[in-house]
C-alpha cells in the first residue's frame, strides 16, 4: 500500500482515484464492508482504492480532553489495511491550516484538482471544513459540477446493532471482549514494541514486557488476562496491567505491561500483540508495594485459572 503524508505531497501520479473519508478508528466491520465497496468500484473503473484519513483525528485537534480513546495506533490501522488490499492511503495532518479551509477549498484542493476523485463513498452524517459546514449534499453538487460520484455509506449491523468505534468503546470499557470481537471481526489486541521500564516487576518474580500506547486516550484500564501473539515460540498466556501504576510512579501516561507465562526469554525491541480475553479487576493503589505484590500473585494465579 502506498502511503501519502499530507497535501503537498500529492504529486501528478496519484490523479485518478476512487475514494473515501474518514478516521476509521479500529478498522471495525462496517468500515471493511465499505472497503469491500471500494475496492469493487476501483476495480470497475480501474482506478486505485484510495483511502483519505487525518492525524490527529480532528477532535483530538480540537479538544483533546475529550477525545474518545483510540482503538488503534497509527501503524495497527496500516498493518490492517495493508491485509485487506487497499492500494493507497492519504494522511492529512489536521492542523489550524485544515482547520480553516472551507468546505469548498477542501474539495477542490483535494478531491478534484489533488487527486481527481472519479467515485467518493461518504456518510451522510460526514461533515468537513471551517464550522463543519460541509455536507453530504454539497458533495453531490460539486460532484455533479465536477464530473465524480458521490455514494452514501449505509450502516453495517450485528445482531440489530450498529457497529461503530463509539460502540467498540463502550464494549471494551464493561469488558465485553467477545461481542466486541463480533463487530470488529477480529479480536481485540494491542500492538506495539517493547520498550525498557523500570524493572521493578523483575525483583518480585513478575518481570514485563512493557509496550506505549501511542494515544492520548487508552480504551481499557485494568488488569486482564492476555494472550501474546507475534514471538516464535507462538501466543503465550499471561497477566497484563494497563494503566498508570498508582502505586508505583503514578504516572500521567498509561502504560501496557504484560507478565508472560513460563517465559524467561528478553524480547527487549520485539513488536508483540496482546489479545485481551477477560478483565480481572480495575487498577487500584495499595498503601504499600508488598500488598501489591500480592495482589499480583493473585491477579496472575486468577490469569492461569481462567487458561486451565
Amino acid at each position: 500500500m502506498q502511503i501519502i503524508r499530507g497535501l503537498h505531497n500529492i504529486r501528478a501520479e496519484h490523479f485518478g482515484c476512487v475514494a473515501t473519508i474518514g478516521n476509521f478508528d479500529g478498522v471495525h466491520l462496517g468500515h471493511q464492508a465499505v472497503f469491500r465497496h471500494l475496492r469493487e468500484q476501483a476495480k470497475r473503473l480501474k482506478q486505485p482504492s484510495t483511502i483519505i484519513t487525518f492525524e490527529p483525528q480532528p477532535l483530538e485537534f480540537f479538544c483533546p480532553e475529550r477525545a474518545p480513546a483510540r482503538l488503534t495506533r497509527f501503524r495497527e490501522k496500516v498493518r490492517v489495511l495493508c491485509e485487506i488490499g487497499i492500494d493507497r492511503m492519504v494522511i492529512l495532518e489536521f492542523n489550524a491550516r485544515l482547520a480553516k479551509m472551507s468546505a469548498q477549498q477542501f474539495v477542490h484542493e483535494l478531491l478534484i484538482d489533488g487527486l481527481g476523485v472519479q467515485f467518493l463513498y461518504v456518510g451522510d452524517d460526514f461533515r468537513f471544513g471551517q464550522k463543519r459546514q460541509g455536507d453530504y449534499t454539497l458533495l453531490q453538487e460539486m460532484g455533479a459540477e465536477s464530473g465524480f460520484e458521490v455514494a452514501n455509506l449505509h450502516t453495517f449491523e450485528v445482531e440489530a446493532d450498529r457497529v461503530s468505534s463509539t460502540r467498540i468503546r463502550e464494549l471494551l470499557v464493561q469488558a465485553s471482549f467477545s461481542a466486541a470481537t463480533e463487530c470488529l471481526g477480529r479480536p481485540y489486541q494491542i500492538c506495539g514494541r517493547v520498550v525498557h521500564g523500570d524493572e521493578r516487576g523483575r525483583t518480585i518474580g513478575f518481570p514485563t514486557a512493557n509496550i506505549n500506547l501511542h494515544r492520548q486516550v487508552s480504551p481499557l484500564r485494568g488488569i486482564y488476562v492476555v494472550k501474546v501473539h507475534g514471538l516464535p515460540e507462538g501466543p503465550i498466556d499471561g497477566v497484563a496491567n494497563v494503566g498508570t501504576r498508582p502505586t508505583i510512579t503514578g504516572s500521567s501516561h498509561c502504560l501496557l505491561e504484560v507478565h508472560l507465562f513460563d517465559f524467561a526469554r528478553s524480547i527487549y525491541g520485539q513488536h508483540i500483540e496482546v489479545e485481551f480475553l477477560h478483565k480481572l479487576r480495575d487498577e487500584v493503589r495499595f498503601e504499600s508495594f508488598n500488598k501489591l505484590k500480592l495482589q499480583i500473585e493473585r491477579d496472575a494465579q486468577q490469569a492461569r485459572d481462567y487458561f486451565a
